[in-house]
Order: C-alpha cells, then structure tokens, then sequence
C-alpha cells in the first residue's frame, strides 16, 4: 500500500506544480530565483554524468583505462571546441566505444 500511496503522492506533487503555471499565468519570480533557475540543467546533467564516469562499476575508477571517464572528458573538449551538440555527442559515442575496444572491454 505505501509504494501506491508514494505514486499518487508523486502524481498529486508533479500535477499541482504544473497546473499552477496554467492557473497562475502572471506568477513570476523574484530575480535571484529566475537567475537561480538557469543553473539547474547544468547541476542535474552533472549529477547524473560525473558518477557515471568516475565510479562506472561503483567504486572509484580513476586509472587511465576508464573509458568512461577518458570519453567524457573527450566530449567536454569537443562541447567546448565545437560548441554544436550534435558533434559533442557523435564525437563522444565514438571515442567511448574505440577506446572500450583498445582496452578490450567490450562483451562481444
């Protein structure tokens, strides 16, 4: 009953927030808020993708035979280059997969 009771909990909290844009549309925000806000995809993408690369199998990778780690520090150089997304992502897919292959870690 609790896992139930945690969904529509979870589904009342997302509908609330998201129809009260729909209701209140002259809401707005203090500045520092708005400011705030434009911090919060970099911060989530972040923690999502950091762990990933420095602990990929949840322990501490840092040897120069991570390819995760290798990789995403290939597409940050690429981001940062490039500037375009398309290439950040096609350079990164790229580089991982060749060096899981040069460091023969990939289940094939």
């Amino acid at each position: 009953m609790s896992t139930w009771l945690l969904i529509f909990g979870m589904l009342a909290i997302t509908f609330v927030i998201r129809y009260s844009f729909f209701a209140w549309p002259n809401l707005s925000f203090p500045r520092a808020v708005e400011q705030a806000l434009h911090y919060v995809p970099v911060a989530v993408l972040t923690a999502i993708v950091v762990p990933g690369m420095l602990m990929p199998e949840g322990q501490w990778a840092l040897q120069w035979d991570n390819a995760y780690l290798l990789a995403g520090l290939l597409a940050m150089a690429i981001a940062a280059f490039t500037r375009n997304l398309l290439a950040t992502i096609a350079g990164g897919l790229l580089s991982f997969f060749l060096l899981r292959w040069a460091f023969g870690q990939l289940p094939i």
